[in-house]
């Protein structure tokens, strides 16, 4: 049976390094760890010179990026809103947020929110790829989250069929 440790890294494409490496820097206060080159693919032997690098995004988490020179210019998924495909991190407690929020709207970011969700309260802005990131903080009680955890597969049953926002967690909005 498969054991899995924890994700390495999460990897997703970058229009320009030196960009990326300072604004997760500046913005998130990432740690710059690795930069990988090479002029072939090592998995396939393609000849596609790329430039991979790592951040470090806390607790053994590390957010990569791939510059691909020689590609079309990156895009996002038009059939997906842009709300959807993002990447979020977790910072300590409501008080670290909104002082993120602050800090990231002193720096020039626009930022949405802070948005509740009901367990755990987010605020939303983009990076210079447009990769859409949110910070949020946990705000669930542990029999919340038990009791999220206990309805999960009947929601899933229940979209599954109909398509529409289950009613056993509606009490998250309330």
């Amino acid at each position: 049976m498969i054991k899995l440790e924890q994700i390495h890294h999460v990897a997703y494409r970058c229009n320009d390094t030196k960009e990326t490496v300072e604004f997760y820097k500046e913005m998130l206060n990432m740690e710059f760890l690795v930069a990988i080159s090479e002029d072939k693919v090592p998995s396939t032997q393609a000849p596609d010179p790329y430039m991979h690098i790592f951040l470090d995004a806390g607790n053994g988490n590390i957010l990569a990026f791939f510059e691909l020179p020689n590609s079309p210019k990156m895009d996002r998924d038009h059939n997906t809103p842009e709300w959807v495909q993002h990447i979020a991190f977790q910072v300590k407690d409501r008080q670290a947020l909104v002082d993120a929020k602050d800090e990231l709207e002193q720096k020039g970011l626009e930022v949405i929110g802070i948005t509740q969700h009901g367990i755990i309260e987010s605020i939303y802005f983009f990076d210079p790829n447009g990769h859409r990131l949110e910070l949020t903080c946990l705000t669930g009680t542990p029999q919340q989250m038990a009791e999220l955890k206990r309805v999960a597969p009947l929601m899933v049953d229940e979209w599954s069929e109909t398509k529409k926002a289950p009613k056993h967690a509606a009490w998250l909005h309330q």
